[in-house]
């Protein structure tokens, strides 16, 4: 079975044989299917996240009896995130595994397939193929080892282990546990450690004593008896959801009822590796008010053994009375759990249970219910209701339950329970967790679905279609999906890599765990570890800070802090401003920012040590939201971007119609897989330091070091192998860490090394601007646009970091592919009291982009004709000139938005949907279609950087060894140039070997962004290249008919320089044409998509049932990394449109710091269908081999998915009676869907909210949007 590593205490596995991904299968020996199946699928691309993705599998393949199927394989990966790949590939490469494999390859072509009828783009060579992998033969698995099967004493023996802060007890008999929860009441009892080790670590909470009882065999039963089911305190969870569903095929389906309802909710209880070793035990006497178990267990009336050594046995109902306050419950600190009785269910009875969460898998609740009920002759006769989330406790409702009980099953009970529910659930306007409206909402509404339920089993005729609605969702199945390219290699030569969809060059390693990563490097003799302080207010003077009690600490060797970097060393920014502070000076400026950091000789004294330094604040106010900076006119540099064309006047004057209007978009965290992470090397002499680090700019980097240790930029090397994700994070927030570590390198003469935890990099680093936008806009009948006049404001945070360049992109891309003649911009960057934001994918451009496409909807829908009509009256066409004076040509996004328009079938499925949505009230689906054209280059102020270089190396032996100045991220970059030299020299690209970036390689690499790093180093690699071939070439034309090596070695031994540097400086960008234009951007990547949607108009759920992608990649260099790239790029910016929300307290503090509370997508979340294509016939001669950019371009096609819900929403409310454009934000999280669709229960809410206390916490782009964080893990 496979397990959290970070959650598993290593005690707990006495008598257990460990696999990790090293023992599975290795470069050296030979690969596992799952490692190569993977890597070859194009399945890893940054890596980090692989091997616990293999691993996953490999555990499912080696628990199973049987062939997986895509039900299994999509429950093994539940616990599994992807920052990088957009999931399609790896599930591509896994489902060969399988018995959909068998069946059908996923195509959603079906038998036009080009794997069947070989027609199609990609017949010549397909990304993959899987009649390559090697057969999985599960006899040749390691066997399990037989001293583990043979002898019992591992799990029969009673052991103890003796920590510094803990003794850990495993007992093996019910006396042996009895005792020692006599001697320690107060002993935390521990099975999977699912919460006692979030407790320990994120709680700092410590416990003296913890007892391990699942060798305890009456613990561990489950048996079957007369009026239910009886099951041991540690059974886990996997193990009764096994048990269950051999059960029900034994008993007839009314006495079953609950323990359907429990398979019905066990897989959406955490994952797969959680539940393999959460208990049920565990789970009830944590007493979480989300539990997605307990009010089950209440409602179905479940009765509880405990026994103690003092007072023997009692059995404790699962009632009102069970739990008293949150996590307390009405057990005896002696008393241990012995087993659970589940009832089994008679005639006449229902039982439902519902969750609503955020992400479809892995989540924990926001709210959830479970309702039984005893009918007769339509009258109810007993009634549970229980709901989670709504208080301290899961509830009964009482009033409700005794509303109920004698009345009629039918229509006109609803208004009366829906008033009692609200008197038994009230939820102030400040309760923990916010969402108040919502959840009310959802308490109701999962009310009514349980009514609809029961009706139809009630009803002698199904219930009218128009009222379908559903519980649970199921298990999401395998997506089909498909990919259409050509291969573009114009070459003749075999050697020529270009245009093939080759593997990335590291994903075997990565598969395998060889991969090394910064923090994967081997400590050095003496290094040590540094962790920092951070500040708990957002904005404070720092009256004192007391060293003491840490300083004490053994193992503690000095602090770091603000002494150590005086004046403007201190200080860091992007030129010429430097505003960031390393540590902070006299006071702090957000939530979160570094005072001092602490260096001990290992990871685990430093965090400890670190809590114990002492702070003294003096707390000022802060400004936290874009209103309260507006409103405090707080903003760096005044009004920083101002663009008009045309005349404001003039365009108003010619619109018949006009409207104004409020949009906003909010952050996003990076959530890269690897954070933050630096080693520090002082050499010791001539003040040189090595820096190794996860950077996407080792050259800024490498200045930064120079800077704050005031020494020449020579004695710094910078050096970056390969990075767990980046996303833009990287890019200037490196300092972060390496600053801090260089600093203490160089104050110990040692190594010294630093990795943020992911919730402190969430905490320090910051993310995506958050947006706010107000706009005026007129056109005319027809819905073009004459003009638009708008004022938009960033959110930037305590330092100015990227912000301005961010709120550049989104200037110049506000107007996406429309032509718009009379523009006015305004654009404010907001100093608040936040993490500063930095740079993420994109960069403004899908904020700027995301308010072209709501001022389009705002246009449609007062016009009432169709979005996609307005559009075409708007698109640019070539010579046009777009608001910041570059000339249009080779405009290809209408092309990609014909195409995918046809490809999709959008008009037949317009007309389908709009079927769907007449025959349902409660379900809506929705399409939407939108294009995209990213200019790419460094632009503006940063033009500077449109330069790259490269170092060549080739050895006697004919092999070559290059170097360049861009950093790999996952994105195929180094894949990608040494496919370009390989073209280039006309050798294998297996010839050809990239080690990593460092600065005494090539100097002053410009940074690893803007979706230029391909062009530059791809130039800069070309340049290296042909210096090499004119070398050459005088021996080639001696020996016509020899090879590479041989030239090579001719050459060696002619005495000619088989090193070159190469360099490219693109002299185009910032430059003004004969004609009086700017060539502001190099070009554009342009491409379209469309999605369509499903909405649960009751819960805010939505589900994407089909997406289709056409971009304009060029000539691709890999297709198979550029749709990658594409996916991967798609499925990020979901989750900026309708998952991830950043939420903060009043006072600053970010709540969602962590995979537990902020959800980035998960592999059910991919489209059930997802087609991505390739433009055919599109060239670019401006970019190497006619190549085009591709990292940030897709990100913002997912707004389609933003859109298409928009569009379920608006038939849902045409329901309600209401119509006309409403204004969604983004992200469309479940709360605002839902909240959006108005019906009789919103209706309800909306009379009878009353409460208008201050809310729990705020969104930082709009002040007064409650939004649920649950304290819970």
């Amino acid at each position: 079975m496979s397990v959290n590593a970070c959650l598993c205490p290593v005690v707990s596995l006495h008598g257990c044989a460990i696999i990790t991904v090293e023992g599975i299968g290795n470069t050296k020996t030979r690969l596992h299917p799952i490692q190569e199946r993977i890597a070859k699928s194009h399945g890893s691309q940054c890596g980090f996240c692989t091997p616990g993705i293999v691993m996953s599998v490999y555990a499912m393949l080696r628990s199973l009896e049987k062939t997986p199927d895509e039900n299994d394989l999509q429950i093994a990966l539940q616990g599994n995130l992807c920052r990088c790949t957009g999931y399609r590939p790896i599930l591509e490469g896994l489902m060969t595994l399988t018995t959909h494999d068998k069946i059908s390859n996923g195509c959603p072509m079906g038998n036009k397939c080009c794997m069947k009828t070989k027609s199609i783009e990609n017949d010549d060579e397909n990304m993959s193929n899987s009649s390559e992998f090697v057969p999985y033969d599960p006899s040749q698995e390691p066997i399990f080892p037989p001293e583990l099967i043979l002898k019992n004493e591992f799990d029969t023996e009673y052991l103890i282990f003796r920590g510094k802060k803990t003794t850990w007890y495993r007992p093996t008999s019910l006396l042996e546990l009895l005792d020692l929860k006599y001697k320690y009441p107060n002993a935390r009892i521990v099975v999977g450690n699912t919460e006692l080790g979030v407790e320990i670590k994120f709680k700092n909470c410590q416990y003296p004593v913890m007892i391990q009882p699942n060798k305890v065999s009456e613990l561990n039963v489950i048996k079957k008896c007369v009026k239910g089911l009886i099951v041991g305190a540690t059974v886990t969870i996997d193990k009764l959801e096994n048990e269950l569903k051999k059960l029900i095929d034994t008993m007839p389906d009314h006495k079953i009822k609950i323990i359907k309802s429990m398979l019905e909710m066990i897989p959406w209880f955490a994952s797969k590796q959680i539940r393999n070793v959460a208990c049920i035990a565990g789970n009830i006497i944590t007493g979480s008010p989300i539990s997605d178990l307990n009010p089950i267990f209440l409602a179905a009336r479940c009765q509880l053994k405990v026994q103690s050594k003092q007072n023997g046995i009692r059995f404790l109902k699962m009632d009102n009375t069970f739990f008293t306050g949150y996590r307390q419950n009405a057990l005896h600190p002696d008393e241990v759990v012995i087993d659970l009785f589940i009832p089994f269910t008679q005639k006449n009875t229902f039982f439902k249970s519902i969750k609503q969460s955020r992400r479809k898998e892995d989540d924990i609740a926001l709210i959830n219910a479970a309702f039984y009920i005893e009918i007769s002759n339509n009258i109810v006769k007993d009634a549970e209701l229980v709901f989670g989330g709504m208080s301290a406790t899961a509830v009964i409702a009482q009033k409700t339950k005794s509303f109920i009980i004698n009345s009629e099953w039918s229509e006109s009970l609803l208004d009366g329970v829906y008033l009692e529910l609200l008197k038994d659930l009230p939820l102030a306007s400040n309760a923990p967790g916010g969402m108040v409206t919502y959840r009310k909402s959802l308490v109701l509404s999962l009310f009514f679905k349980f009514y609809l339920y029961v009706y139809n089993q009630l009803s002698s005729t199904m219930i009218d279609v128009h009222h379908l609605t559903n519980g649970n969702k199921a298990i999401t199945h395998i997506p089909k999906y498909a990919q259409y390219y050509n291969i573009t290699s114009n070459s003749s030569s075999p050697n020529d890599a270009v245009g093939k969809p080759l593997v990335h060059k590291s994903a075997i390693q990565q598969t395998t765990g060889e991969a090394v990563y910064c923090d994967d490097i081997p400590r050095r003799s003496g290094e040590l570890y540094l962790a920092f302080k951070t500040s708990i207010h957002a904005h404070a003077k720092i009256i004192r800070v007391d060293y003491t009690e840490a300083l004490s600490q053994p193992g503690v060797v000095t602090i770091v802090d603000e002494k150590d970097l005086p004046g403007s060393r201190n200080m860091v920014g992007i030129m010429p401003i430097k505003d960031d502070y390393i540590f902070a000076r006299e006071k702090v400026v957000n939530f979160g920012q570094i005072i001092c950091g602490l260096v001990a000789v290992d990871s685990i004294i430093a965090q400890d040590a670190v809590k114990l330094i002492r702070v003294q604040y003096e707390e000022l106010k802060p400004i936290i939201t874009i209103e309260e900076a507006i409103k405090n006119e707080s903003y760096y540099d005044g009004q920083c971007a101002y663009l008009e064309k045309g005349c404001i006047e003039k365009g108003f004057n010619e619109s018949k119609h006009s409207l104004n209007g409020t949009l906003r978009i909010g952050g996003q965290d990076h959530f890269y897989l690897e954070t933050h992470c630096c080693i520090a090397i002082p050499m010791n002499e001539h003040n040189e330091i090595e820096i190794i680090s996860s950077t996407q700019s080792p050259n800024e980097l490498q200045e930064c070091i120079s800077h704050c240790l005031d020494i020449p930029e020579n004695r710094v090397v910078c050096k970056t192998k390969r990075l767990g994700g980046g996303f833009g994070g990287k890019e200037t927030k490196a300092f972060t860490v390496a600053v801090p570590c260089a600093i203490a390198a160089v104050k110990t003469g040692k190594s010294v090394r630093c990795m943020l935890d992911r919730h402190e990099d969430m905490l320090i680093t910051g993310g995506r601007n958050p947006f706010l936008c107000y706009y005026r806009v007129g056109f005319n009948e027809h819905g073009q646009i004459h003009v638009l006049d708008v004022s938009i404001y960033n959110n930037g945070g305590s330092s100015r970091d990227l912000s301005a360049g961010t709120m550049e992109r989104c200037v110049s891309h506000l107007t996406n592919t429309y032509h718009i003649p009379h523009i006015r911009i305004s654009g404010y960057i907001c100093a608040t009291n936040l993490s500063s934001n930095t740079a993420f994918r994109g960069f403004g451009a899908p904020q700027g982009m995301f308010f072209a496409e709501s001022i389009i909807d705002h246009i449609s829908r007062e016009l009432n004709i169709d979005s996609n009509s307005v559009r075409a009256k708007n698109f640019f066409v070539n010579g046009q000139i777009t608001h910041y004076n570059q000339l249009i040509s080779n405009f290809t996004a209408k092309n990609c938005w014909d195409e995918v328009l046809e490809r999709s079938n959008y008009a037949m499925k317009s007309n389908e949907i709009e079927k769907f949505n007449r025959m349902n009230r409660w379900k809506k689906r929705g399409i939407a279609s939108v294009p995209t054209m990213y200019g790419i280059g460094f632009s503006g102020g940063s033009k500077f950087l449109n330069q790259a270089g490269a170092l060549l190396l080739v050895y006697i032996d004919g092999s070559v060894l290059l170097a360049h100045g861009g950093v790999e991220m996952g994105q195929g970059l180094h894949t990608k140039m040494i496919q370009v030299a390989s073209r280039a020299l006309g050798i294998p690209a297996e010839s050809i070997h990239i080690k990593e970036t460092s600065t005494d390689k090539v100097a002053n690499a410009s940074p690893t962004a803007a979706s230029f790093s391909s062009d530059l180093n791809g130039m800069a690699v070309l340049n290296a290249c042909e210096i090499i071939k004119a070398r050459l070439e005088p021996i080639k034309k001696k020996n016509p008919g020899g090879s590479w090596a041989e030239w090579v070695k001719t050459a060696y031994f002619e005495k000619v320089n088989l090193c070159a540097s190469g360099f490219y400086a693109n002299h185009t960008i910032g430059t003004t044409t004969d004609h009086g234009t700017d060539n502001y951007y190099f070009y554009y990547t342009s491409g379209a998509a469309v999605s369509v949607v499903e909405v649960d108009c009751l819960t805010g759920d939505h589900e994407v049932l089909s997406t289709d992608i056409v971009m304009d990649v060029g000539q691709s260099l890999n297709p198979a990394i550029d749709v990658g790239q594409i996916e991967g790029a798609f499925m990020q910016g979901y989750g900026l449109f309708t998952l991830e929300e950043l939420v903060y307290s009043p006072k600053g503090m970010l709540y969602t710091r962590g995979p537990g509370t902020y959800k980035i997508p998960g592999f059910s979340d991919i489209p059930k269908q997802f087609t991505v294509s390739l433009l055919k016939g599109s060239e670019n001669p401006r970019a190497v081999y006619s190549s085009k950019a591709i990292g940030e371009p897709p990100l913002f096609l997912s707004s389609s998915i933003f859109f298409a819900i928009k569009n379920a929403i608006y038939s849902a409310r045409e329901d309600a009676g209401i119509t006309g454009y409403f204004r969604l934000d983004a992200p469309a999280t479940v709360e605002k869907i839902r909240m959006s669709c108005k019906d009789n229960i919103t209706e309800k809410l909306e009379k009878y909210e009353t409460d208008v206390a201050d809310s729990w916490n705020i969104i930082v782009y709009k002040s007064n949007l409650n939004t649920f964080y649950k304290v819970d893990s």
